[in-house]
């Protein structure tokens, strides 16, 4: 599949000019997305996950961190499932010519009963950034967790650094932002913005809350959180163009150090 914006250009479906070629190269990498086939709500196949691989190529991403679910009785996922996969897509990606987009994976761990019980146990927990051991955690979209911050202090006291996944979606956190910022400051946790927030992709208040973390330099990683292809249509099409997105990639974000 070509990318996204030569086929837009080549069935000259958009009458304005094109945005420049591979906006999103000066990240490096995106260090948050669900391509790994059959693992999760993202990508069903290999070929699903090749379809994707080359979009997000296409917009200039050198590297990809790939995330899979892992949550409670839901997403069953374990480092070696993960790993497998990421294998599978790997010799997938170098036999159609893909070669040149590192793949490398972690996980998405919700924070449930069962993410205490791996980190009680020892259970390997899988993450990003080499010796960095970024970790991402994503919680309820809608209740906030009571354990939030004592999970963010045990996780923080077995060596890990947790990144926070897109806080701008949660809604317990409206009308409540110095709550995210207090996340940052105190708790030294580190924050994930999602790209597609900027063109409004989720809603209107988590565009919003997007906007204020951006303009309060509170974004230390961006990722896509590609899921399928109407992600990727979202960032060639609409994100790119975000009044925001300029502003997002002047700040000194970590993505480029992976």
């Amino acid at each position: 599949m070509a990318g996204f914006w030569q086929r837009l250009m080549g069935n000259k479906t958009v009458a304005d000019s094109p945005p420049p070629e591979q906006p999103l190269a000066g990240l490096v990498a995106d260090m948050h997305s669900h391509l790994l086939p059959g693992l999760d709500d993202g990508a069903e196949t290999v070929a699903h996950s090749l379809d994707l691989l080359r979009e997000l190529r296409a917009l200039g991403f050198t590297k990809l961190v790939m995330t899979p679910h892992i949550m409670g009785d839901f997403y069953k996922n374990t480092p070696e499932g993960v790993r497998a996969a990421l294998a599978t897509l790997r010799a997938a990606a170098s036999e159609a010519g893909l070669a040149d987009v590192t793949l490398e994976c972690a996980a998405e761990y919700y924070l449930d009963e069962w993410l205490g019980r791996k980190l009680a146990d020892g259970t390997e927990l899988l993450t990003f950034g080499g010796e960095q051991r970024y970790l991402l955690l994503e919680t309820s979209y809608l209740n906030e967790p009571l354990n939030l911050t004592s999970t963010i202090f045990d996780l923080q006291a077995a060596g890990y650094r947790v990144v926070l996944a897109h806080p701008e979606r949660y809604v317990y956190f409206y009308n409540r932002f110095a709550e995210i910022e207090k996340l940052r400051q105190d708790y030294g946790v580190l924050l994930q913005l999602n790209l597609n927030s900027l063109a409004g992709y989720y809603s209107p208040a988590a565009r919003h809350v997007a906007e204020k973390l951006i303009d309060g330099g509170l974004v230390d990683f961006v990722g896509t959180d590609t899921h399928h292809l109407r992600h990727t249509a979202a960032l060639a099409t609409k994100t790119v163009k975000s009044a925001y997105f300029r502003k997002l990639l002047a700040l000194p974000l970590l993505n480029k150090t992976l």
